[in-house]
């Protein structure tokens, strides 16, 4: 199998950060965003949303969107757990995990893709084209300060997102933290104590530096 990247794309870095945290070795191929090589016809024929990542399979399969690559890796290749190993954690853990994605990562793709000039009329990821609305740009930064209040209370209870262990949710959470960091020059509020610690302890993670 291969993994269809781009290395400064936060949702393929989720998988490569899934992947690394599961001691596995998968080739990747780059898809220059930049250059809108995922409009490409060859490319088009593999994933028609026009998005990384992707994950290819030997016999050709194609499977895109994060939750679900991981999701099959995480069958494939049980240990260690990412997604929970029982009903109940599967469950817990998805339940973060899609909080993670609409209350933080949803947040920073509507700041991000609304305000940055050469996302001009890719306002939305896909084969699309969609004008930037700037008061979305501004809300989405709200969005995230909420995120990051809300984060930071749980994480006074718990060591990680979705509780006593480490999970895809806190890929997700740091991620999307991370990529505000650097997109939208977002830091971590200095009051967010637990927060910052738990930020902190994640990016000393080998798979963090992937």
């Amino acid at each position: 199998m291969k993994l269809y990247d781009y290395p400064i794309a936060p949702n393929p870095r989720r998988v490569r950060f899934f992947i690394a945290e599961k001691g596995l070795t998968i080739p990747t191929v780059t898809v220059n965003l930049a250059k809108r090589e995922q409009f490409a016809p060859t490319f088009r024929a593999l994933n028609p949303g026009c998005t990384v990542p992707v994950l290819e399979l030997d016999d050709g399969t194609a499977i895109s969107e994060v939750p679900v690559i991981c999701r099959y890796l995480e069958d494939r290749h049980p240990d260690p757990p990412l997604m929970g190993d029982t009903a109940e954690q599967r469950a817990i853990i998805g339940m973060w995990d899609r909080r993670m994605e609409i209350d933080g990562y949803l947040a920073a793709m509507e700041a991000v893709r609304n305000s940055l000039p050469g996302l001009s009329g890719r306002a939305l990821v896909g084969p699309h084209s969609y004008a930037q609305i700037p008061e979305l740009a501004a809300r989405g930064r709200q969005r995230l300060a909420d995120f990051m209040a809300d984060l930071d209370a749980r994480l006074h209870n718990v060591p990680y997102v979705a509780g006593d262990t480490f999970s895809i949710a806190d890929i997700t959470a740091f991620v999307t933290l991370d990529f505000a960091r650097s997109r939208l020059k977002l830091e971590l509020p200095d009051e967010a104590a637990a927060l910052r610690a738990w930020f902190a302890s994640i990016a000393e993670r080998p798979s963090a530096q992937v």
